[in-house]
């Protein structure tokens, strides 16, 4: 008998009934790339595939109890931290993951489609800041959350470029910030990676997506785990995960009356209904 037949992952996550965002998304990009998800809800969503209505936090004590549990059972080959809903699950997270430093942390914790639960506010960013940033293998956002996230050690008013907020993370200890949806001014959007030193790579997207999606970053955000679960640094993660989730877009369902859903099964599964891109809103991830 085969006691380990692929990477565990384990991902802390709100359940999202749609599939799209959250711990069900996490564990079907998981299986796609050949690893195991292990779950810990932070928090149940109240949603469809237009909107989240409203989240309804998991008791931190619970969290700790279900996270430990897994941890003292089964070896981790990586561990992702999406959205958290109130501080004290920041801190008992941070404490959690903090006793395996070894193990390649992806850090992704804002979703701009959530209702404003305190992912958004000053004390929630002042922790993830202080407590997990410093401890993330890799911190994903999006362009607009790294200046929103930046209030916590700019003055007021200060203006700063992208470079330089990220510089500021990675001398807290951060080892690679991920940057999504940086425009260009020939339109096309990209996502940097940056390290230490500076800018790491530059990864373009396709210019001809469908779109408005939802669950488009959490889907990359995944993608990159799994592959840094299998050993591979995140800049080689990164490239295989863009043109995962590329696909996953370029194939992206429509399961109701509201945004399109990533296609996590794409490559194994028949086409599923969507809207020709020429009819839809273009939106990058």
């Amino acid at each position: 008998m085969q006691n380990q037949p692929s990477p565990l992952i384990l991902t802390f996550g709100p359940a999202d009934p749609v599939g799209a965002l959250g711990i069900q998304s996490d564990v079907a990009v998981f299986a796609m790339h050949g690893c195991h998800g292990l779950s810990v809800v932070t928090g149940l969503l109240v949603a469809d595939s237009a909107r989240v209505d409203h989240i309804q936090p998991v008791e931190s004590s619970s969290v700790v109890e279900q996270a430990r549990m897994l941890l003292e059972d089964m070896p981790i080959a990586a561990i992702k931290v999406g959205t958290m809903a109130s501080l004290e699950q920041v801190a008992a997270i941070a404490e959690i993951v903090s006793d395996y430093a070894q193990v390649p942390l992806i850090l992704d914790p804002f979703t701009t489609g959530l209702p404003d639960c305190g992912v958004r506010d000053d004390d929630m960013l002042t922790l993830i800041h202080q407590l997990l940033v410093p401890q993330a293998h890799v911190l994903m956002m999006s362009q607009p959350e790294l200046a929103r996230f930046a209030d916590c050690w700019r003055d007021p008013g200060s203006v700063a470029t992208v470079a330089e907020d990220v510089a500021e993370l990675t001398a807290f200890g951060c080892g690679h910030v991920l940057v999504t949806g940086i425009g260009g001014g020939d339109g096309v959007r990209a996502d940097n990676l940056y390290d230490a030193d500076g800018l790491a790579v530059s990864l373009s997207w396709p210019q001809h997506l469908p779109g408005p999606f939802v669950g488009a970053g959490n889907t990359l955000s995944a993608a990159l785990t799994a592959r840094m679960a299998q050993g591979l640094d995140a800049v080689e993660a990164l490239t295989y995960a863009q043109d995962y989730t590329s696909g996953t877009l370029q194939h992206a369902c429509r399961f109701g009356m509201g945004r399109l859903i990533p296609n996590k099964l794409y490559r194994i599964a028949a086409p599923c209904p969507r809207v020709a891109p020429d009819n839809q809103q273009e939106e990058q991830p």
